[in-house]
């Protein structure tokens, strides 16, 4: 068999298959055992007619028929790996020359793996906001704290913003009463505005016993985009009462004695927030630089798959909550044109960062322990809520083994990228990521501590799996005529 590969784009190639008629031969033989045993021939037992009857019975073209249905995917899988492509979608065959006792010529066009130039690593600059935390932030984390704490005091005064009433609601429309529309007892803060448009500024300055009526559109029910008329009674008014700021509320807020060190403990946290923002801006960033830096071209059939994924989540998710698209598009304040090309821009970015990822895992030999493999499982079940045999089970199913781990070495390159990248904060000061750290005396690459993947990556943004070599097998379907024909194209 000889195979010649012809470029056809940075994400297509054509390979051209010349085979020897004496190479088919064990398929014209085993198509001669299966049809044997397939066809009824009065004096022969199935299995035991012989070939010059099967050809007077069905003709050669059959019989060559399904030498070659089976014949092509394994021809065409030799073809892939002598040739070494990246086959990342299912090929479009065509049988070019075949005739009886002569050569096999058949052309397979598939989408394949870009090559992707890799900038240096030590190159990449970033900048990123600092993790600093300043007095009025741990102060404003300590209010919000007092908050949780605080209780509701009666008070014989006009309601204010921030205070909690206790509300009788009832609406109308054009004078008539809407049933679902009542409430005795409604508890509300008022200015925190959750309930309906126009309650704030009516009941603000109302006492205990007023009633007030003002006008707002309903947003759901049978009166969805109408105008009604509100009536809102005040049947008391509380205010919030903060505790002290000292050493009690800190003994009754925390495990510790002191306001101070419960502040020195407030402080820590918070830089300890930033610095995984910190991380996380760098990451973002650092894609972005990527794909700004190096030119990846996206296989149509690649992108038209993460698309077709992607609605179909959408979908899911959309009649999960009880909601259709158009809906949705409304909430978001956003076209169908817009969302599309929103997506479609998304998906792009995505799979680009897959390809380069990839590209690193390959040039720095990055690779993946068990231990690895089994810590990522049993977080993911933990977070799941299942058994890890469980949960591993699952995985096992499809492809969902392969992309936890090309998730995780993705991760992997990435860090690798942040670690040897120069990053500083918007102050020009040196910044050291909190990135996950080797653990002494063990092997560089395969002690890596990887973090749970979903605390410090976005999956939709680099988990694009590209279809496998052996899934992109040609299966001539039909006839040898029929295969002469290109075969519908399908994405992966």
């Amino acid at each position: 068999m000889k195979a010649t590969k012809e470029t056809l784009s940075p994400t297509r190639v054509k390979l051209t298959v010349e085979v020897p008629f004496d190479e088919l031969k064990p398929s014209v033989d085993a198509a001669y055992r299966k049809l044997s045993r397939q066809v009824r021939v009065s004096g022969f037992r199935p299995g035991k007619v012989p070939p010059r009857i099967l050809d007077q019975r069905l003709g050669r073209g059959v019989i060559l028929d399904e030498a070659i249905q089976e014949a092509l995917p394994r021809l065409y899988s030799e073809a892939v790996q002598a040739e070494e492509v990246d086959v990342l979608s299912r090929p479009e065959v065509d049988i070019t020359e075949f005739t009886d006792g002569a050569q096999l010529i058949f052309t397979a066009e598939m989408d394949v793996r870009p090559e992707v130039t890799l900038p240096e690593f030590g190159e990449l600059e970033l900048v990123v906001e600092p993790a600093t935390v300043t007095d009025e932030q741990v102060e404003e984390h300590l209010t919000s704290l007092r908050d949780r704490f605080a209780v509701l005091k009666p008070v014989e005064r006009p309601v204010q913003e921030g205070d909690f009433v206790s509300l009788d609601l009832s609406a109308s429309v054009d004078g008539e009463a809407i049933e679902d529309a009542t409430a005795t007892g409604m508890s509300y803060e008022v200015g925190s505005g959750n309930l309906i448009d126009g309650i704030d500024e009516a009941v603000t300055g109302a006492s205990d016993g007023d009633e007030r009526t003002f006008d707002t559109e309903l947003l759901a029910g049978e009166y969805a985009g109408r105008t009604a008329q509100v009536t809102a009674v005040v049947r008391g008014v509380k205010e919030k009462e903060l505790p002290e700021l000292d050493d009690d509320f800190a003994t009754t807020a925390s495990e510790f004695d002191t306001l101070e060190e419960l502040r020195a403990d407030v402080r820590t946290r918070l830089e300890s927030n930033r610095k995984v923002e910190q991380l996380g801006e760098a990451r973002d960033k650092m894609l972005d630089k990527l794909i700004e830096l190096v030119e990846v071209p996206v296989p149509d059939s690649v992108l038209a798959g993460e698309l077709e994924a992607r609605e179909h989540r959408l979908g899911h998710e959309l009649e999960h909550i009880g909601t259709d698209r158009a809906t949705y598009l409304e909430t978001l304040g956003q076209s169908a044109e817009e969302f599309d090309a929103e997506v479609r821009s998304s998906a792009g970015k995505a799979i680009r960062s897959q390809f380069i990822l990839d590209a690193v895992i390959d040039a720095e030999s990055i690779g993946l322990d068990q231990g690895e493999l089994m810590e990522q499982i049993l977080m993911r079940a933990q977070r799941a809520g299942v058994q890890p045999d469980q949960y591993a089970q699952q995985l096992a199913q499809g492809e969902g083994l392969t992309a936890l781990m090309a998730d995780v070495l993705r991760t992997k390159a990435l860090f690798l990228l942040l670690e040897n990248a120069k990053v500083v904060d918007t102050e020009g000061n040196a910044v050291e990521l909190n990135l996950p750290r080797r653990p002494s005396g063990e092997d560089d690459e395969a002690g890596d501590d990887v973090r749970d993947i979903s605390d410090e990556l976005d999956a939709e943004e680099l988990q694009v799996p590209a279809a496998p070599a052996a899934e992109a097998t040609a299966t001539a379907e039909g006839s040898a005529a029929d295969a002469a024909e290109p075969a519908e194209s399908e994405t992966k």
